[in-house]
């Protein structure tokens, strides 16, 4: 029996990465895409592709179609953060997060979903975040387009029911990845004068306080792959320490202004 064909965008570092080693150990045909030479990754082959350049996504997967003949996976998860108040966030930044953690999805999904379509099979899980279920204060434009990627898998979800391809969103808490070094901060932060200096400093020491004692890559992996396995996965799955997931419940049942206290006592907003 011929390997699965998994493909997994950002590989690099962070959860890319782990998902990556990790079903390339569980005999996975696994290609995970870099924009960059990186260091090899046992049994992952590379592909070079940029998210955000439609052209660089097309011949990448075409590539990959040329070498297996099918993509049975295909995880979105390329993405990055840029912290900030949203009034203060520039028309090239808004752009950029939107660009890499949405439009890049679009990009790979329009890419391989001819080749699922045509064997009528498939799943395309793609990596959301507990911000694409709450607006996250300082990551106004990431919770954005967080919601943005839940929007589109549940519109996708529908309209592939014919062609027998599932579509699973998975939303990440905390977790301990370079994702926090890697955030970038929006340009007029440099101006000590600003307004919202100071409750940025304190909200953002929070927010990679939180990320420093999250969970390890690893475990999101480890249930990524399970939910490969299965043959009717949930629509979407939460991956968190108890008191995100607690969190989430909150969200649900608390009249709306009681949750937002909470989330503004969590990150220090006064």
């Amino acid at each position: 029996m011929s390997k699965k064909v998994v493909l997994i965008t950002g590989v690099s570092s962070g959860f890319g990465h782990a998902i990556a080693s990790y079903l390339a150990s569980k005999n996975y045909a696994v290609y995970g895409t870099v924009r960059r030479e990186v260091y090899p990754i046992d049994g992952v082959h590379f592909l070079t592709m940029d998210v955000t350049d439609r052209k660089s996504v097309f011949d990448a997967v075409e590539q990959l179609i040329q070498r297996e003949g099918k993509i049975d996976f295909l995880i979105n998860n390329a993405g990055m953060g840029i912290g900030g108040a949203v009034e203060q966030f520039s028309l090239q930044e808004i752009e950029l997060q939107m660009r890499t953690n949405f439009i890049g999805y679009v990009n790979t999904i329009h890419a391989v979903l001819p080749h699922m379509r045509k064997r009528k099979r498939g799943k395309i899980i793609n990596i959301s975040s507990l911000g694409g279920i709450m607006g996250l204060p300082y990551q106004g434009f990431y919770s954005a387009s967080k919601f943005a990627v839940e929007g589109l898998s549940e519109a996708l979800s529908l309209e592939l029911i014919p062609y027998n391809i599932q579509v699973v969103v998975v939303r990440p808490g905390d977790f301990h990845t370079h994702f926090t070094q890697n955030r970038k901060l929006v340009q007029v932060h440099t101006n000590a004068n600003d307004p919202y200096h100071e409750q940025l400093k304190r909200t953002v020491a929070v927010i990679e306080s939180d990320e420093q004692k999250g969970l390890p890559p690893r475990y999101l992996a480890h249930k990524i792959e399970k939910i490969l396995r299965k043959k009717h996965p949930k629509f979407s799955y939460i991956v968190a320490s108890p008191e995100q997931r607690l969190a989430v419940l909150l969200k649900r049942i608390l009249p709306q202004r009681w949750f937002f206290k909470i989330l503004a006592s969590h990150y220090k907003i006064n």
